[in-house]
């Protein structure tokens, strides 16, 4: 399931981030490459620890947990903090797929789905599409300062060269606590249409009967 999620950052909070991101101390994004990956990768990003990361991290994470859209697609077990890079003078990431699991400290966290939150505007810079490929075909994204791309971390992707502008994002990984994509997809699908009936029927008696299917079937395919 693919899913864009707008509005996580308010614009003024995106300037805000893309303001002190700017005058940050970035790094050669093969820091966190895999083998494979680092033959393709031409970008700079923020070292894991550096303040700033942390911090602008800690926000995100925040914000999105109370985010009831993210809660009910990802239905998030464990996040990895959220890292941020730049594109530029025609950097790019080729065709990829992200890594099964993700060092945390001491932990490892399962990377079931990807994320991209978008803060330059599309305007600002040429180039840095997200390109993700699926079943149904190769689809391009460049969203709105503020808005996130929610993506199975199964998918192959890349960002195409940036050849005028500077292109800023945030990145991370979720594991979810249902392992299943199309179980989850039935989920949020079920969750969607339990919230509309919740505000256009509330009193119908089958609204208990049918969220108690909902959350039988959390029960049933939650594997953390």
């Amino acid at each position: 399931m693919l899913l864009t999620i707008p509005g996580v950052l308010e614009a003024s909070e995106a300037a805000s981030f893309r303001q002190v991101l700017e005058g940050a101390d970035w790094i050669d994004g093969n820091a966190t490459a895999g083998y494979l990956s680092q033959r393709v990768k031409k970008n700079e990003q923020l070292r894991e620890d550096h303040p700033l990361a942390r911090q602008l991290g800690t926000r995100i994470l925040d914000l999105l947990g109370r985010h009831q859209t993210f809660i009910s697609a990802a239905l998030p077990a464990k996040i990895v903090p959220p890292l941020f890079n730049r594109y530029q003078g025609g950097e790019t990431y080729g065709r990829h797929i992200d890594g099964g699991i993700r060092p945390v400290g001491s932990h490892r966290v399962r990377t079931d789905l990807s994320a991209t939150l978008f803060l330059s505007p599309p305007e600002s810079y040429d180039g840095g599409e997200l390109i993700i490929e699926d079943a149904a075909g190769m689809r391009s994204f460049k969203l709105q300062p503020g808005d996130m791309l929610l993506y199975p971390a199964t998918s192959v992707h890349r960002v195409t060269p940036v050849t005028r502008g500077a292109r800023l994002a945030g990145f991370f990984w979720i594991q979810s606590m249902v392992r299943s994509a199309e179980q989850r997809a039935i989920l949020f699908q079920l969750d969607n249409g339990l919230r509309a009936l919740g505000r256009d029927v509330p009193d119908h008696p089958s609204l208990v009967e049918m969220m108690g299917v909902y959350h039988n079937l959390i029960r049933q395919w939650t594997d953390s």
